[in-house]
């Protein structure tokens, strides 16, 4: 070729997926009979609901379910969502003007990014903090300032400290609880005062929150606030909740004005959702409490393994998590959380998540995945003890 081809800059400024990449390692050494137990990824492994997953197939047998579906959803899936967030969250929300129904939280997440940012505008992303905040904003071209989360502060944020910034320049701030990698639980106070800094400084407040269901007796939305539908959005998932990750239904609740630039977005991405799925997700939606219940009961007996896990690491963590994930310190002679999963996964043939992928404050800590059977997390804690206990054998005869 006379003249090299090149991607686009923004390309250069982002990287793969770090659990695409890892992923592939794993499939390697599985495809090696290595047989390595994944508690790395946030993808539950249980069904939907079962008359979810029937209405998926009677809906899908009719000949009219196939064509192209409107761009802002059915209105039974918008009615849907709205009910849920009146039943669940004590929400009330207008489901023709303050929802949207998505293709998974993920993708809302670039969406709201181009929506509201300029290149060169201020994007507020936490530290540690799902790792897409930044690679999107990166996508939009978007100057990032990461605020610091630290177990001192229960990882919430420090808004005074925020006040330093250069918040003239800042144009969107993202949350996320209960947090993810932490399990921090949402609290209200923390959702009032970052409503107040968003009014204060003209800011565009998203919190991002798919996990309030999942060994949490008291989901909270940011919503609940007064007045923050006037400044905030508010993304939820039926990945986790609902067990529908593969499915990519997600919704964003906000004011008309918001939700409409949105849309001005995503129309000119996507072509809508498939119509069997939207009306099965409508149906996932009226899952009475005793559904969530039943889910919960197997996360807490899975929780307990992934607890002694921790303990069989050496690692500190806090009880009071929330969420699908349990998050804990390494101890203090472990060179790295990356190290340390690393080890696990060439000698105990277990895959755990480093939390530096996370950011900086998440250096020192690994995250344990709740996404797999009792009896694989059972199996995973028996390798890592013999691992622990070959390790301390040969560091003795040294």
């Amino acid at each position: 070729m006379d003249k090299k081809i090149l991607p686009a800059a923004r390309v250069g400024e982002i990287q793969e997926y770090y659990f695409s990449r890892k992923l592939k390692e794993v499939a390697a050494l599985n495809a090696a009979g290595a047989d390595i137990i994944s508690l790395g990824i946030g993808g539950p492994d249980l069904p939907p609901a079962p008359d979810a997953i029937e209405t998926l197939c009677s809906e899908a047998r009719k000949p009219d379910a196939h064509s192209y579906q409107p761009f802002t959803g059915l209105p039974e899936l918008r009615r849907a969502y709205a009910d849920w967030y009146a039943r669940k969250y004590h929400v009330s929300l207008n489901p023709a003007t303050e929802l949207q129904p998505l293709i998974g939280s993920k993708e809302a997440i670039l969406h709201i990014s181009l929506t509201f940012l300029n290149p060169g505008d201020g994007v507020l992303v936490p530290n540690p903090g799902y790792i897409t905040y930044t690679s999107a904003s990166k996508l939009a071209m978007a100057e990032i300032f990461t605020y610091d989360l630290k177990p001192e502060n229960d990882w919430q944020p420090d808004f005074d400290a925020l006040e330093s910034l250069p918040l003239d320049k800042i144009k969107l701030m993202w949350i996320n609880y209960p947090h993810m990698p932490t399990g921090a639980p949402a609290r209200m106070e923390t959702f009032e005062r970052a409503v107040a800094f968003a009014r204060k400084h003209g800011i565009v407040l998203v919190n991002d929150n798919p996990y309030s269901f999942i060994l949490n007796d008291t989901p909270a939305s940011l919503l609940q606030v007064p007045g923050a539908i006037d400044v905030a959005m508010e993304l939820n998932s039926l990945s986790k909740s609902h067990n529908m990750a593969g499915w990519r239904m997600g919704m964003v609740a906000s004011n008309p004005q918001f939700i409409s630039w949105l849309i001005k977005v995503k129309s000119n991405v996507d072509s809508g959702q498939f119509k069997p799925m939207m009306l099965a997700a409508a149906k996932a939606l009226s899952a009475p409490d005793s559904w969530y219940e039943g889910i919960n009961a197997l996360y807490a007996g899975r929780r307990k393994v992934a607890e002694e896990i921790m303990l069989a690491l050496g690692c500190e963590f806090d009880p009071a998590q929330r969420g699908l994930f349990l998050w804990g310190r390494i101890p203090d002679h472990e060179e790295s959380a990356e190290a340390l999963c690393d080890r696990m996964l060439r000698e105990a043939r277990v895959f755990i998540t480093p939390g530096f992928i996370f950011g900086s404050n998440g250096d020192r800590y690994v995250r344990i995945s709740l996404c797999a059977p009792a009896e694989r997390l059972k199996a995973a804690l028996e390798r890592i003890n013999k691992s622990q206990t070959h390790t301390l054998t040969n560091n003795n005869d040294d």
